[in-house]
């Protein structure tokens, strides 16, 4: 059984057992869990049901295992050639680590 579901703006593929870095969020703590309820797809065995926009009665469950996690540095270079102009800019986006408990359909 997995289901789509859009956290923050972002759409993730889950099964019970998955861990997810998703865009941080906050007030959160580890161990705490949290539940999403904009499911638009859920596919119990070969049985779909895809919401109109969303599923009535579904959601996910899922315990936050690391409330912030920083990814990999992502570096902006920006250059126009022979104008003497350059900017360098970079940045570290923050996740948070999940793990779905359970997917209630």
């Amino acid at each position: 059984m997995y289901a789509i579901v859009e956290i923050q703006g972002q759409q993730f593929k889950v099964e019970e057992g998955k861990k997810l870095f998703v865009h941080h969020i906050k007030d959160v703590e580890a161990g705490k869990t949290v539940e999403f309820d904009k499911v638009l797809l859920v596919d119990a065995d070969g049985a779909v049901k895809v919401g109109a926009p969303t599923v009535e009665g579904a959601k996910v469950v899922v315990e936050v295992v690391n409330p912030l996690v920083k990814g990999d540095k992502v570096i902006v270079f920006k250059m126009k050639r022979r104008k003497d102009y350059r900017k360098k800019n970079g940045h570290r986006e923050q996740f948070t680590q999940v793990e779905v408990k359970q997917v209630i359909a």
